[in-house]
C-alpha cells in the first residue's frame, strides 16, 4: 500500500524535535498513544510523530485514540477510515459526555469537567492496550492561554505542563508542541488538505469559552509586542520541565 507523501515544514520539525529532547519526552520502547480529536492540531502531530518514528533513532510504537462525545454535529467516526491508510492502531471509545455533565456537574465548567471525563477514557484505553505515554496536541498558544487563565482567575503562576507522570504513576504525559504556535498548524493543515473535523469540542458551536476570550486578547496584544510568545515561553519554561522528577523517581 503507498502512503500519502507529506512534506513536513522544519518549521514544525524542529520545534518538536527540541522539545521532545529538552523535556525526555520520548524513550527507547515507549508505546505511544496519542489522543486525536480530529482538530488540526492533534492530526498535524500524528504527521510529526510518525516522522520521528521513521527518522529517530530512539524507537517507539505508535497508536491513536479518539474520544467520541457523542454530541450532534461532532462526527468523528471518519477518522477511522484516514488512520487506515497509515496502518496505524486506533482506538474509537464513545461516552455521552454533555448528558452525564448536566448529571454531574456540580460548580464546575464544561470544558473542565469535559478534559477529566476525556483524559480518564483516554487513561483507560492506553491501560487495556498496553502503551505507557500518552500523547497530547496542546501547543504553546493554549499554554500562554492557560498561564493567563489560571493567573487571572485563580491567582496562580501556572500553566499545562511539556511532560509528567499522572497520579497513578503508571503513565506518563508528554505534549511535544509546546514550543509551536497555532498558525503554523494551521498552515501546515491547510496546505496538506488534512480531513480536520470542525468543532472538535463540543462546547465550541455551543457556548464562547473564557479561553477564546484570552487567544483574542494575547493575538492582540502580540501586535503591540512581536516578542510576546517567545517571552512568556521563557517565563513558562521552568514550570514545563519535570524531567529531573521523572528521571530520578
Amino acid at each position: 500500500m503507498v502512503l500519502p507523501r507529506i512534506n513536513l515544514p522544519k518549521l514544525l520539525v524542529k520545534p518538536v524535535g527540541r522539545a521532545i529532547s529538552d523535556f525526555g519526552m520520548i524513550k527507547a520502547g515507549d508505546k505511544i498513544l496519542l489522543a486525536v480529536s480530529g482538530g488540526k492540531d492533534s492530526l498535524s502531530l500524528f504527521h510529526i510523530l510518525r516522522h520521528f518514528q521513521r527518522h529517530s533513532p530512539v524507537k517507539f510504537e505508535l497508536g491513536v485514540v479518539t474520544i467520541d462525545p457523542q454530541v450532534e454535529g461532532f462526527e468523528p467516526q471518519a477518522l477511522e477510515v484516514f488512520f487506515k491508510q497509515f496502518d496505524t492502531p486506533y482506538f474509537f471509545e464513545e461516552f455521552p459526555i454533555m448528558e452525564q455533565a448536566k448529571e454531574s456537574m456540580r460548580g464546575d465548567s464544561y470544558c473542565s469537567f469535559c478534559s477529566r471525563i476525556k483524559r480518564g477514557l483516554m487513561y483507560k484505553v492506553a491501560r487495556r492496550e498496553g502503551y505507557n505515554v500518552l500523547a497530547l496536541g496542546q501547543h504553546l498558544d493554549d499554554l500562554s492561554e492557560s498561564l493567563m487563565m489560571s493567573m487571572c482567575h485563580n491567582g496562580k503562576i501556572q500553566t499545562m505542563k511539556a511532560h509528567y507522570i499522572n497520579d497513578a504513576k503508571d503513565l506518563r504525559i508528554i505534549r511535544p508542541m509546546v514550543y509551536v504556535r497555532e498558525r503554523q498548524l494551521a498552515d501546515f493543515a491547510s496546505s496538506t488538505d488534512l480531513p480536520v473535523i470542525a468543532d472538535s469540542c463540543p462546547a465550541c458551536f455551543s457556548m464562547p469559552t473564557e479561553r477564546e476570550y484570552f487567544k483574542q486578547w494575547l493575538l492582540e496584544e502580540e501586535k503591540r509586542i512581536p516578542n510576546l510568545y517567545k517571552n512568556l515561553l521563557s517565563a513558562m519554561k521552568p514550570m514545563l520541565d519535570e524531567t529531573k522528577d521523572l528521571n530520578n523517581g
